[in-house]
């Protein structure tokens, strides 16, 4: 299934762990590693093309994953004639593809490479966000780069403030850091300077505390 341009409707999968670290899979007798991908059938939307695909790559199902975002537009990549069959050359060009952000809510061993009798990898691995793309076949780095960028600002954010508390003293969200999926965060999260430390004032505790345990 074509596009009027010769682009083939396709979703592409960045699947992140607990730590924000992403599934990056070797191909299937080969040297490249990329993401999850596939096309899209006739009569597919993109969002169920994409719970297949994760399902037959990576033997994930929808209960394993929570979406956090996908591309706002189609992203596209040309694929050189010398990987088009003969056939297909002269109408087909390349792929239009939607990329989903995912995050993992099962467990690394609901992963299974051998879904299906027509496994694509043969071999995974967590890997920090921006992942090496010299290892990605040369015709896709583009798409994988502007994934990447437009994505990145929905990665779930961990709290870094208490790199700069002192006295070993924490900040702690009791909702956990998790909390924020499959929402875009407002702004960045605040942090004290390099070099600045958190002072609580035990004098407006005590105000506070005396206040509040006041007769109405």
């Amino acid at each position: 299934m074509l596009d009027r341009d010769g682009f083939r409707p396709n979703v592409g999968i960045i699947l992140l762990n607990q730590k924000n670290q992403v599934f990056w899979g070797k191909r299937i007798r080969t040297h490249s590693w990329q993401f999850p991908q596939g096309g899209i059938d006739r009569g597919e939307t993109p969002e169920q093309a994409m719970y297949r695909e994760l399902h037959e790559e990576i033997g994930l199902k929808p209960e394993h994953v929570r979406i956090i975002a996908r591309t706002r537009d189609w992203l596209r990549y040309e694929v050189p004639d010398r990987y088009i069959r003969r056939d297909a050359r002269g109408h087909y060009k390349g792929q239009k593809q939607i990329w989903y952000l995912l995050q993992l809510t099962g467990q690394d061993w609901n992963l299974n490479l051998r879904a299906t009798n027509h496994p694509e990898f043969d071999a995974w691995r967590w890997n920090d966000y921006w992942v090496p793309l010299d290892v990605v076949v040369e015709f896709k780095r583009g798409v994988y780069e502007m994934a990447l960028t437009e994505l990145a600002r929905f990665v779930p954010r961990h709290d870094h403030r208490n790199r700069y508390l002192r006295g070993g003293m924490r900040s702690r969200d009791p909702a956990g850091p998790h909390e924020q999926h499959g929402e875009p965060l407002p702004g960045p999260s605040f942090e004290l300077p390099p070099g600045a430390t958190f002072e609580p004032d035990p004098q407006a505790a005590l105000k506070n505390a005396h206040e509040g345990n006041r007769a109405p």
